[in-house]
């Protein structure tokens, strides 16, 4: 049976959340957007960063106190950019000012990103597993909320998302094909959430699309744990150079008509995804923001559960 704070989450999630993925803005234009996207029918929204870039849990704030009933999440807030006692309690205070509108994104990054910032790699299963004993560890001295907030662990493949079963509340994998996500819900069982991000590029012409798409970089990252987990999808060497097929592309991002991203929303849905978080390609927070809103009358109709 899922617990209260799996149950909650969902209701409070819905079907479909933004993810508001920049580098970098003034804070006056973030207050603005989360305005604009709890207005255009949004249930949840989500930020990532960037290890002596954006700081998540004082974005967070911002993002919670500019808005009024939306749920702000981490995705994800990096392991590597905090002690695990610092962790629970940033968590643990927001969550205790904004009840039942936290939910705390984990994750261990990639081993380039976090060489960059000075330190040694290691194991990714190992660090996420020691840092969830410390974090266990150090809840007795933080905060505690009149509403638990729902923790979420990034996971790929097979062992991190088994770990998201077996130590938090649900696994969130992201920019994968569908059935990476049915295959996800296979193993985290029907009492766990399952988040899953899916960028979107509203262009309905396959050829600029995919060239937008290869544009990013996205697919090009050294070690990335997004190369083995598609390995276990059963894509080989071919499939995966030069960034990838067109098929895979497909597969993973999802372009056309506001329709057509829509069904493959419901697809992730259908495969057992709680919540799809969105995110759009965007040089600004408020080029971002506009397609959010150009995206919401279709989007937001599988916002509420059924």
């Amino acid at each position: 049976m899922a617990s209260m704070t799996v149950e909650e989450t969902r209701r409070r999630l819905g079907r479909v959340g933004a993810g508001l993925m920049v580098p970098i803005a003034p804070a006056d234009e973030w207050r603005e957007s989360v305005r604009r996207v709890e207005k255009a029918g949004y249930r949840s929204v989500w930020v990532n960063e960037a290890i002596g870039g954006r700081e998540v849990f004082a974005h967070m704030g911002v993002m919670l106190a500019a808005s009024e009933r939306i749920v702000v999440g981490s995705a994800i807030a990096n392991v590597w950019a905090r002690h695990p006692a610092a962790m629970q309690g940033g968590a643990a205070v927001l969550a205790d000012a904004y009840p039942g509108r936290l939910a705390l994104g984990l994750g261990v990054s990639m081993g380039a990103i976090v060489e960059q910032s000075g330190q040694k790699w290691e194991r990714p299963l190992g660090r996420m597993r020691d840092y969830l004993d410390q974090l266990d560890a150090s809840a007795a001295m933080a905060p505690r909320p009149p509403v638990p907030f729902p923790r979420i662990l990034a996971a790929l493949g097979p062992k991190m998302t088994g770990l998201a079963r077996e130590r938090a509340d649900g696994a969130l994998p992201a920019t994968m094909p569908v059935e990476h996500t049915r295959r996800s819900r296979e193993i985290l069982g029907p009492d766990r959430l399952l988040v899953v991000l899916q960028m979107v590029i509203p262009e309905t012409d396959p050829a600029t699309a995919r060239e937008i798409i290869r544009g990013t970089g996205l697919l090009n990252i050294p070690d990335s744990p997004y190369t083995s987990a598609l390995r276990g999808l059963g894509h080989g060497d071919a499939d995966l150079a030069g960034g990838g097929t067109d098929e895979l592309i497909d597969a993973r991002f999802a372009w056309g008509t506001e329709k057509t991203i829509a069904e493959r929303l419901q697809a992730h849905l259908d495969a057992g995804a709680d919540h799809v978080l969105v995110t759009v390609l965007g040089e600004t927070l408020g080029s971002m923001t506009e397609q959010f809103e150009r995206l919401s009358p279709a989007l937001t109709e599988l916002a509420t559960r059924v």
